[in-house]
């Protein structure tokens, strides 16, 4: 598959990071490793609301907000390669145990948890999807996003996060597996100032960085050429 698109604005949030200047530090180093930092403060997000969330959607709420302040936008999509896995954890061990599950961990255990949260937190009822694609999620929802471009929509929001998964899976996961808390919110719109042709060259193998952190170095770090591979396919990407 070869599409295009143009990136109008970016915000990011990961342990020790979430300003500007220092993602764009970040992108420097040669691995990309998140440091082992807390979460910085929430300055978007109302206090009540972000209480109610997992990890990964109030980083996701967060920097939706974010580009929602700053940006027109007439389409949102949220993708999420575990979702609320941390409520549904919850509520497998509540009904394990006998014990009473908890009402808002069963209303807030859905997918579309975190976007349907954005268009409520903004008052903007903006056409949303929430998408999960296993390792290749991000990559899988930019073809979403050229859709949406296609279909009329001038500008979309796509914000790419997962939360804290809990310890109980750590044993089953690849150790290199991220198990922190990060969001990567994208404004597109039409262009051609990157380009993306996908080829069957996909390794499966787990990588350090979720393919939305691994673009974002790249695309910081303005490197020309560069690719991000996925399960079956490998995603080569050319700037202008």
């Amino acid at each position: 598959m070869n599409f295009a698109l143009n990136i109008v604005d970016w915000q990011a949030m990961a342990p020790g990071l979430s300003d500007a200047s220092q993602w764009r530090q970040w992108s420097q180093e040669p691995r990309g490793i998140i440091p082992s930092a807390p979460q910085s403060k929430l300055t978007e997000l109302p206090m009540m609301t972000a209480r109610r969330l997992s990890s990964g959607s109030r980083l996701a709420v967060e920097c939706g907000l974010a580009m929602l302040r700053r940006q027109p936008v007439d389409a949102v999509l949220y993708t999420s390669r575990h979702g609320e896995l941390e409520r549904n954890y919850r509520i497998l061990q509540a009904i394990a145990t006998q014990q009473a599950v908890s009402p808002t961990d069963f209303t807030m255990s859905v997918h579309n948890s975190a976007v349907g949260h954005l268009t409520i937190t903004a008052q903007n009822p903006l056409v949303s999807s929430s998408l999960s694609a296993g390792l290749d999620t991000f990559q899988q929802a930019l073809c979403e996003v050229v859709c949406l471009l296609q279909a009329g929509y001038q500008r979309i929001l796509m914000v790419d996060f997962d939360g804290l998964l809990p310890e109980f899976y750590h044993t089953y996961l690849p150790e290199q597996m991220p198990t922190w808390a990060y969001a990567v919110a994208l404004v597109f719109e039409r262009g051609n100032t990157l380009r993306c042709e996908s080829k069957p060259e996909g390794t499966g193998e787990e990588p350090l960085l979720p393919q939305s952190l691994q673009f974002l170095q790249h695309y910081l770090a303005e490197e020309p050429t560069f690719a991000i591979a996925g399960e079956r396919l490998k995603w080569y990407w050319s700037r202008t």
